[in-house]
């Protein structure tokens, strides 16, 4: 089954790349969950338009990369969640939380895919995170979270 990357898939491809896959593999896991659409002739116009957003999306070299660490790092950042009496959370903060948390106190859109946690945030107070801003640069973001 020939298919068409919508999303980055482990070991397979990144987005735009045209793959050749097991049919079961394609229709039961891949299409379902949004990772990849059927390819057509058509297809290839799609294509271009994933690359072209993906271009747009991408840090362009290793100063820039160091720019976005500098401006995520900078930035207060504040996660309201809900919580109990005594600061403990109902549930936890994701990393889609902290990403638009970021974007939200004035820094750049970073995709909740390069946020990584080290441990699962569920109560109230000052946290730490990490951005996967480029292969070789990796900012750190201290964000608040708060009782709301």
């Amino acid at each position: 089954m020939k298919l068409i990357l919508t999303q980055d898939v482990a070991g397979l491809g990144a987005p735009g790349d045209v793959v050749e896959v097991k049919d079961g593999y394609g229709r039961n896991f891949l299409v379902p969950r949004g990772f990849a659409i059927q390819w057509t002739r058509g297809g290839e116009k799609q294509v271009t338009q994933i690359k072209r957003a993906q271009k747009v999306r991408e840090v362009r070299d290793l100063d820039h990369a160091n720019e976005i660490k500098q401006a995520i790092e900078g930035l207060t950042v504040t996660v309201t969640a809900h919580a109990g009496d005594k600061g403990r959370l109902f549930g936890s903060v994701t990393n889609a939380d902290i990403a638009d948390a970021v974007k939200a106190a004035g820094g750049p859109v970073i995709d909740k895919r390069k946020v990584v946690i080290d441990a699962p945030v569920k109560t109230v107070g000052k946290h730490t995170a990490k951005v996967e801003v480029h292969g070789d640069v990796t900012a750190k973001v201290t964000f608040e979270v708060v009782a709301g």
